[in-house]
Order: structure tokens, then C-alpha cells, then sequence
């Protein structure tokens, strides 16, 4: 990962054109190629960034990113402060909590609960960004990523959209579509959800405990 604090100003041109004036801020580019530009206050959500895959070229005084949608982040540098790069190496993944994972076990074992005719493909399946909880496929063959949270917030909508941008890379999987699944999902999530297409579906955890499972899908 590369961190670079500098006093930059920053536009971008895409869905939208936007502006940061002239700061100090934290420029993060991740080893995926995601570029990521912070301030120091916000929590942990950047003031803009631009997901892998781009393309970054360097000149002295500034950084042009684009990715293959069009976009353009342009990253003035007028003065830099700090430029250093650590190998973070080979990420274990997140460890979910007791709920989360059970949760994400019976639906692996009854995936036909969120929608008739949904199989198990495989749990935890590898993206180049992180694994996706369960990779399915629908009654027609169709493929379908779910994200399972025991609470749904907006950045688990976030994850599961990024989790299909790089899994429709794959012409054996694409079109892949997705279900964020949890016991109960905040309104904005539902409501983003909407926005990017994506089934948002509440479960009952001990419901789920009663029904009988199909192991025989898991592998």
C-alpha cells in the first residue's frame, strides 16, 4: 500500500463533477489499484476515490487516475509531505462475530429460503477484493452473489456492489446479481440497495434454525 500525505486539490469528471479545493489530505493506493483520498475527519469513508481497475500516470505536479467506465480523478500536488509504501502482505479476511457466521451457515445449507430454486455454488468465494459469503445459482442458472451482515448498513451494500464489479469481470459467472441478506437492514441500506439493483432480504435467524437443511449442496 502506498500512503502519500500531500497538499493537493482534486476534480473529478464522471457521473458528476466535483471539486476538493486546495488541503492537506492522505492519498491511499491500494495494492488492487483503488485510489483513495481522505481527510482527517469523516470516519472511514474517503472524500472521493476511484475503484479498481485504473490506470494512474504520474507526473511531477500532479496524478491523472481513470478506469475503463470514463472517469477521470485528477490529484494536484502542490506540496508533499510524506510518500512511503508498505507491504501489508496476505490478508486472513474478516473474522465474523458467533451470529453473523452461524447465520451465514444455515443459509449456506438452505439457500432455497431467500429464493426457490437457489442452489449453493460454494461459501466464501474468492474475489481479487475479498470473498463473497455465498456464491449460488438461481432456478434458471442464472449467478447470484449474497452478502450475508447480521445487521445491514450501507457499507455492507457497498461491499456486496463491489463484490459484483469484479465478479461479472468472469464470463463463466457474468451476469452475476446480488442479494444482501441480514436480520434486520437499516432503511438508507434498503433504499441504496434499490438504487444499485440489489435484493435486500431480512431473515429470521431462529426461523432459519427450524427449517430443515439440504447439506447435501454444500461442498
Amino acid at each position: 500500500m502506498r500512503l502519500v500525505i500531500a497538499e493537493c486539490s482534486v476534480d473529478y469528471q464522471g457521473r458528476l463533477d466535483a471539486h476538493l479545493p486546495r488541503a492537506l489530505r492522505l492519498i491511499m493506493v491500494k495494492a488492487d489499484g483503488c485510489v483513495a483520498i481522505h481527510a482527517d475527519g469523516g470516519a472511514y469513508k474517503p472524500l472521493n476515490w476511484m475503484n479498481a481497475p485504473n490506470t494512474v500516470i504520474e507526473a511531477d505536479d500532479h496524478w491523472v487516475v481513470t478506469n475503463p467506465k470514463g472517469e477521470r480523478l485528477t490529484i494536484h500536488l502542490h506540496e508533499l509531505v510524506s510518500d512511503t509504501n508498505h507491504d501489508l502482505g496476505l490478508d486472513p479476511g474478516l473474522q465474523k462475530d458467533g451470529v453473523e457466521a452461524h447465520l451465514q451457515k444455515l443459509l449456506a445449507e438452505r439457500p432455497w429460503v431467500l429464493e426457490d430454486g437457489l442452489s449453493l455454488i460454494r461459501r466464501e468465494y474468492p474475489t481479487d477484493i475479498g470473498p463473497v459469503d455465498l456464491l449460488c445459482s438461481d432456478a434458471s442458472g442464472g449467478t447470484v452473489a449474497v452478502e450475508v451482515k447480521r445487521r445491514g448498513e450501507i457499507d455492507g451494500v457497498e461491499q456486496l456492489a463491489r463484490y459484483l464489479e469484479r465478479l461479472n469481470l468472469d464470463s463463466r459467472l457474468a451476469p452475476v446479481r446480488g442479494m444482501f441478506v441480514a436480520q434486520a437492514i437499516a432503511p438508507q441500506a434498503r433504499t441504496l440497495a434499490d438504487a444499485r439493483g440489489l435484493q435486500a432480504i431480512e431473515v429470521d435467524y431462529d426461523g432459519l434454525r427450524d427449517i430443515e437443511s439440504d447439506e447435501m449442496t454444500l461442498f
